[in-house]
Parts: C-alpha cells; structure tokens; sequence
C-alpha cells in the first residue's frame, strides 16, 4: 500500500473527529441560472452531509463553464487541485453537493486519482459520507453519475436544437445573432418564455433597412446581369459604398471595416433570409480535442457549415421580402453552373509541401491583417493580399505589395531565441523550461491508478497465500491467485506503455548542459528540422509584426 493511499485512507477514517472541508459546486451559464442560488442548494446538500462530521471552511464554485471541461480547465476547480497538493491546506476533504455538476463523463476516474495521491478523502451526498475507492458500489455509483451528466448534456442539447428548429419553421421567429445585412432588428412583443420577460427580454424581428436593402437588390440584379463576384466588390469599393462591417460597426467589431470583398458578395447571393423566410441551422457546433495526444485535456468548441439537409427554413414568410424567391433560385442556378455555389463548396482541408515556418505569426502592420505565405521561385514569402481581398478600395496608406522573405526573418528571430541562454538569462530560461517539463496530469492521475491496481493486486496475493496457509481450498485459491497475477501483469504493460516511469526527464543540470555553449544553440537552430522548428515558434506564440514602412518587424 503506498504512502499515498494511506494519508486518504486515514483522512476518511477522521469523519467523526471534526473534519475540516473544502465545498465545491458548479452553475452552468448565469443566464439561464441564478448564480447565487445554484451555489445556495448545492452547499446546503453539501452541508447534509457531513453534518456531525465537520464544517465547509473553504468554497471553490464555478461559475459559467460547462461541465464537459476538465477539472484543469475549471479556474476554481484547478485552484482547488493546486490547494490539494499544499502539505499546508486548509482543508482535509473534499465534499460536493451534486456529483453531476462536479464530473462529466471519465472525468471522475482522471481526477480521483489526485485526490488519492493527495491524501484528500471526498465526500458525497449519494455515498451519505466519503467515496470509498475500494468499494465496487461505490466505484459504479461514480461511473454511473458520470454518464449520466453526459446524457443529461446531450439530452439538453438535442432538446434545444428540436425547440430551435419548431420556433424557425412553424413561427419563422428571429433566434438570435446579426440581422442580415440589408435588415434591422426591431422589438416584436413581449417574450414568451415568463422568465425571460419578467426580466424585460422581448421578441425581436427583422425589419428593412432600406439604404442596404437597396444595395443588396442591387447586388443581385447585377449578377443576373452577368457580372462577377469581384467586379461588383470592386464596383461598390469605388463607389465608396460602406460594406456591411463599416455600415454597421456596433455588431461587427470583429471585422475590418476596409471594403467589400468577393466573399461578402458570395454570402449575400446564398443568404436565403432576403426571400422573407427565416432560417436556422447554417452554423453547427462540433467538440475537436483539445491536444488529440491528451484526451483528458478535454474538448474545444468549433463550428462549422452545415450539410445543406440540416438547414431549416419558415413554413411562411416571416419578415420583410428583399428579393423574390424566383430571383434568389436564378442566382442559385447561376452560381451552381459555375461551381462556387454553396452547395458545390465542400472542399478538402488544404495541402502543402511547404513548411511555413512562421504560418498565421506574421501580422501586417499597416492593415492588421495576417500575412499569407506563399513560394516564388523556390523561396518561401509572406505576403498582406488586401488589395486583393478588397478589389477597388481606396487605400492611400497600404503599398500595392507587401511581401517578405523568410530567409530575412528567420535568422534573426533565431537569435533572438539564442539570446535566451546568453549567461544573464541562462538560470531564467533554464526555471522556465523545468516548469514545463513532466508529465500531464492526466498522465499523472493515469500513472497514479495504474500504480494502485498494482498495490491493489499485491496485497490480495498476500491475502491468498495466507488464506491457503489456513487450509482454505486450495483449487478454488489458486483461481484467485492467478486473477491477481493477470491484473497485476496488465497493470504494469499499460504503466510501460504509459512510459511516464521509464521516459527520461529534463533536469536543471541536463538542460545548462544542452545550451552551456550558445553557438551550439545557435548552430542547432539553424540546422533544425522545419517542422520542428515551426513547432517551436508555435509554442513561444509568437506574433510578429511586420512595419513595412520602416522595414522593420516587433515581436509581440
């Protein structure tokens, strides 16, 4: 039995003794919940529990995250994680009002392990006391609630997509987001869900804006007339009519204001909302991993475009006609023959033999928009394509070409790295380094379960050998030993594959020894490996700004 879990074992063993707690709840979004009160009940259930064993002289709440993050991307949860692991904490157990907000899916049997480590016991309504890592019951209570989270969450969200999907086709309802360009949103009515309007929330819909919606009728006539996407863009652009972003800034501080672009003229010609029917669904959420070599670290949100069958559209008109649905199909059709129509777009992620060292680093200085990479001559340049982009703008301040080479860029940025572990910095570089060297604590938690099944399945061929010493069957004994023998034997093949044990680990002395001599720092720089050295500015997130008018580049 390792010291480890002897401190929790010893931990839950105090229940009557006055333990001291650390509470820890969670509320979703604070606009569907009241923050306030979410933590009220959660800690009263909390409180139930250990009432006779101890007081909550702690609180760790979060508040507006989902419960799919991991308990590391929680702040409240990886603060309470970082205080379990100081010998000096206030607290000696953990207890959580509702397990379903606390762990969502696995996340239970990646985060226990730290508890155990810790010598930090959890306590749980459902349990009427301290999770008990021996017990079976227990052990399935936890892998129970965890999957119900995840159904809870998937349950939720397929019934606010159906919800979303009724309100758009049978009420043809504005659900939210910008108003297309050539429309304005106006209030219509009181809202009908009571909780939402006793807050003063009301309906809103789509109106005419007639100065765009004029422009937009304009944009249509001219493609059926025959004329491209870039020229309209570049016709607009010297007319010095204001593209959607700079007619109204208010809703579109994300973009630059700086002219119409072909794309944008694209998205107008497919927007089926200029018939006057609404329509819902273009967008979809999808979860990537965060790090696919980490699966515990969690998901991230993206969204992407749609399949076509997925969108939905009103049954009837439900706001103001721009243009006629016979016109809006004939741009369809236009746009399908010359294979750029929305539904022809479905294209494969781009492809490359060229190692942009600095991809998606380098900004523009004039414009603020990044620089594009791109090979001439076997060389490898980044380029600002704004005028490109914006066919006709007027742009007094910005060079026709903005390009700069790599080969200029590269060495200088390498020795501004290599200055890094010049003797005054050496020590610096060096603590930065072994802060972020080891394992995940998802390796770490992984290694720590491994190793207790290890323990686990020692101890029980200690139990078996003395219950055959006592006469017990020995057919019946020997059964039990050879179990304990297969999980130990599988235990110890994932911890080797784990390799956390066996892998070596950087030490201050090791990492002094690597870059003691900068011109050899400076030498492996500029003999590595493109991937690897991209991978490398990637991590330092590095943002470079290049002034071309002083032929300069800030690093940010």
């Amino acid at each position: 039995m390792t010291a480890s879990t002897s401190r929790a074992e010893s931990a839950i063993s105090l229940g009557g003794d006055g333990l001291s707690f650390a509470f820890y709840g969670r509320c979703s979004t604070e606009d569907m919940q009241d923050p306030r009160l979410s933590r009220d009940w959660q800690l009263r259930l909390a409180e139930r529990t250990i009432v006779g064993q101890g007081s909550v002289v702690t609180e760790f709440f979060d508040i507006g995250l989902s419960r799919s993050l991991p308990w590391q991307r929680r702040p409240q949860a990886s603060r309470l994680l970082q205080e379990m692991a100081n010998p000096e904490r206030a607290f000696d157990a953990v207890v959580i009002g509702e397990p379903q907000r606390a762990f969502f899916g696995n996340q239970f049997g990646n985060t226990w392990p730290l508890f155990e480590h810790h010598g930090v016991a959890l306590w749980l309504p459902e349990m009427g006391g301290a999770f008990n890592p021996r017990s079976e019951a227990h052990d399935l209570m936890m892998n129970v609630f965890g999957g119900l989270s995840k159904a809870e969450r998937q349950r939720v969200r397929t019934r606010v997509a159906a919800a979303m999907e009724a309100a758009t086709v049978e009420q043809g309802r504005f659900l939210g987001g910008r108003p297309p360009y050539g429309h304005r949103l106006v209030a219509n009515g009181r809202h009908p869900n009571p909780h939402k309007a006793a807050q003063g929330l009301r309906l809103h819909t789509l109106a005419l804006d007639p100065i765009a919606a004029a422009v937009v009728t304009r944009i249509f006539d001219l493609y059926l007339d025959g004329t491209g996407l870039r020229t309209i863009a570049s016709r607009l652009n010297l007319e010095g009519v204001p593209c959607p972003s700079a007619h109204d800034p208010l809703r579109n501080t994300h973009r630059a204001q700086d002219g119409w672009q072909p794309a944008t003229i694209r998205a107008i010609l497919t927007n089926r909302r200029y018939t006057g029917f609404a329509e819902w669904g273009k967008a979809e959420r999808v979860e990537r991993l965060l790090d696919p070599n980490d699966v515990a670290a969690g998901n991230v949100v993206k969204f992407r475009r749609s399949d076509p069958q997925r969108v939905v559209v009103s049954r009837e008109p439900a706001h103001p006609v721009i243009v006629s649905a016979e016109i809006f199909e004939q741009v369809q059709s236009r746009l399908g023959s010359q294979g750029n129509g929305s539904e022809q777009r479905q294209r494969s992620p781009r492809t490359t033999g060229t190692p942009y060292l600095l991809r998606g680093r380098l900004i523009c200085g004039t414009c603020g928009r990044r620089l594009q990479g791109n090979t001439n001559h076997g060389k490898t340049y980044y380029r600002c394509r704004a005028n490109d982009q914006t066919p006709g703008a007027s742009r007094t301040e910005h060079p026709t070409t903005i390009y700069l080479r790599e080969s200029a860029l590269v060495p200088a940025l390498d020795n501004w790295i290599t200055q890094l572990f010049t003797p005054e910095r050496l020590e610096e570089s060096v603590g930065a380094l072994l802060s972020a060297e080891g394992p995940s604590l998802a390796e770490a938690s992984q290694s720590s379960v491994l190793t207790a099944r290890i323990a686990d399945g020692e101890a029980r061929l200690d139990q078996y050998k003395e219950a055959l010493g006592a006469g017990a069957e020995p057919a019946l004994v020997v059964k039990w030993i050879n179990e304990a023998l297969q999980d130990i034997a599988l235990a110890r093949t994932e911890l080797q594959e784990l390799g956390i044990d066996t892998r070596q680990r950087l030490t201050a002395d090791t990492i002094r020894a690597m870059v003691e001599d900068v011109d050899v720092v400076r030498h492996r720089l500029a003999t590595a490996d493109p991937e690897k050295k991209a991978a490398l500015y990637e991590a330092l997130h590095l943002r470079l700004v290049y002034r071309h008018d002083h032929a300069s580049v800030e690093l940010q």
